[in-house]
């Protein structure tokens, strides 16, 4: 059933809802924000599957790349987003978009300012998994566990004809154009290789690793990185 623009902008305005009562409880409790999890994955690999496995295990929100596009080119949405954060907590995120933008130079147009502004609120609030648009080059190394899910092209094509039900044309139409858009996406606003394992902290192959099994890699190094984390 297709997404009404009504039905985005009542998810995204249920997530806010969500973040703010989220932030007011950790403030009574004086904890810091919890961490981040960004995912990046092969179209077809089974990524999402795995992101959403992860969010029950370990407690965490989860939103997907599709709800911040969305915000992203909305600046009414963007802004409703972007003033759930106190102005300290602006503060230092504004001081990080603007080495982000100065380190890459990259030049902010309105969506990539709307985009950038956006997940840096989702990760003021913490214990969140993103999944996609370029979250793992937005947001600081040492605040961020950054995932990439991979599987060969013939295996991600058969995924998607089983799991989706598609010919194998079309599962090979989707795969290929999705994984060109997404490639194109990262070098368009971050100059980045969407492809390159420094970019990441773990990749799965999802060919050889199990759904299960990738979960259990993720938690484990997960649970490994996080004191270095903050």
């Amino acid at each position: 059933m297709k997404t009404t623009q009504r039905s985005l902008e009542q998810l995204v305005e249920g997530q806010l809802k969500q973040w703010q009562l989220q932030r007011q409880e950790n403030k009574k409790k004086q904890e810091k924000p919890g961490p981040i999890i960004t995912f990046s994955r092969e179209p077809g690999a089974g990524g999402s599957e795995i992101a959403r496995r992860l969010c029950d295990q370990l407690g965490m929100d989860i939103i997907g790349g599709g709800i911040i596009q969305q915000v992203a080119e909305s600046a009414e949405m963007s802004e409703k987003v972007i003033a759930s954060l106190d102005e300290k907590e602006i503060t230092k995120r504004d001081d990080w978009l603007t080495s982000l933008f100065e380190t890459r130079h990259l030049w902010p147009d309105r969506y990539l300012f709307h985009l950038t502004k956006v997940i840096g609120t989702i990760a003021h609030h913490g214990n969140t998994i993103i999944v996609g648009r370029g979250a793992n080059y937005i947001l600081p190394q040492n605040e961020t566990f950054k995932v990439r899910i991979i599987a060969p092209l013939d295996y991600r094509i058969q995924h998607m004809i089983i799991e989706h039900d598609l010919s194998p044309d079309e599962a090979k139409k989707y795969v290929l154009t999705t994984e060109a858009d997404r490639s194109a996406f990262a070098r368009k606003y971050f100059r980045a290789d969407w492809a390159d394992p420094c970019n990441y902290d773990i990749i799965i192959n999802t060919f050889l690793v199990s759904v299960d099994g990738a979960v259990a890699a993720i938690k484990a190094a997960f649970a490994g990185r996080k004191t270095h984390m903050g």
